[in-house]
């Protein structure tokens, strides 16, 4: 029943081939009709036939099908033979190709795990190496630290050469310690550490004409050497008398330059002080007068009374500089607060 169910369905699907494509009845024959569907038939035998493979051999598929009406449709015995062997060797190229994909799939895996490997042996190489390079560097940065701690123990003295104090610190054990090290590294540090000794240095050297309240801007390096030179500060930051008094007038230099950044600052800040005051001191004197009182109670006013001729022109200078300028533009309206939309 089966059977008859699956040739009315090929041949109404012939049929249909037929309609569809109403020039393909003038090129086949009935006969070649019924050629086409007994070898589908035949086809569709085999493919049922489950144990066919491509090394299966004739002689013994047909007995297993020669039941089947199929089979026994198609006439000639080497037709069937020569169908047979059609679907074998279709059988075949198929397999060949499954394993020609399976092939070329295993050889793709293979390949990306021949890859992966690379991959992790470049990685494991690259780990293996940033970890030697940190214990290399972690010995550096203790061989660094042990010769720092060379130089602060023994080098005190800013006005120490390499080339004397190398002998010295040889004697140390801890000069072993920076074998790590090069000569050309070792007395970087060296310079490096004299560095700070000489910073170090001049801070204390500035600190202590800060604190020696009697230098003023005008000061001698001959009187305010009379003043500090007991103090260990003053010959711990040189041997040389020339270079702490080179030091001495840069320090003054920059203490007599914010002096007068200070009192530029104040007149700012002096309300007294406008536009209108030249104007104002031009008909009447006592209006600078007026000012100078106002200022007096500033101490940076008075720090200038060493050179009470510059703080003046600074003054006038000023003064002058407002009349230029004339009356000030207004402040400018603060902008209304945008509210933020939400």
């Amino acid at each position: 029943m089966l059977f008859e169910e699956e040739k009315l369905l090929k041949k109404t699907f012939i049929n249909i081939v037929f309609q569809v494509v109403p020039g393909l009845s003038g090129y086949l024959s009935y006969k070649d009709r019924s050629f086409c569907t007994l070898k589908a038939d035949f086809m569709q035998l085999l493919k049922e036939t489950t144990i066919i493979e491509r090394n299966s051999r004739w002689s013994e598929i047909k007995k297993k099908i020669d039941s089947d009406p199929r089979y026994k449709a198609v006439e000639s015995s080497s037709r069937r033979e020569d169908w047979f062997r059609d679907y074998v060797k279709n059988i075949e190229e198929e397999s060949d190709d499954e394993d020609r994909k399976e092939r070329e799939k295993q050889e793709r895996v293979e390949a990306s795990l021949r890859e992966r490997e690379k991959e992790v042996q470049r990685t494991l190489s690259n780990s293996l190496r940033e970890r030697d390079k940190e214990r290399e560097q972690h010995k550096k940065d203790e061989a660094i630290q042990h010769f720092k701690a060379l130089l602060a123990d023994l080098v005190r003295n800013s006005e120490s050469s390499w080339r004397e104090t190398r002998k010295q610190l040889r004697k140390d054990h801890r000069w072993e310690l920076a074998d790590l090290l090069d000569r050309d590294e070792k007395e970087k540090l060296f310079e490096e550490h004299i560095d700070i000794l000489n910073k170090k240095n001049k801070e204390m050297f500035h600190k202590l004409l800060d604190e020696t309240l009697q230098i003023t801007l005008t000061s001698s390096w001959k009187d305010v050497k009379k003043m500090i030179k007991e103090d260990p500060r003053y010959s711990k930051f040189s041997s040389s008398d020339r270079k702490r008094e080179k030091e001495f007038e840069d320090y003054r230099y920059e203490q007599v330059a914010q002096a007068k950044a200070d009192f530029r600052e104040l007149l700012k800040e002096t309300k007294l002080i406008t536009y209108k005051s030249k104007k104002m001191i031009e008909e009447n004197e006592m209006h600078l007068k007026d000012i100078e009182t106002i200022l007096q109670n500033d101490r940076r006013y008075l720090v200038l009374d060493c050179i009470p001729d510059d703080r003046k022109k600074i003054l006038l200078s000023y003064i002058d500089d407002l009349d230029r300028k004339g009356v000030p533009p207004p402040p400018t309206a603060s902008e209304p607060s945008r509210r933020t939309t939400k």
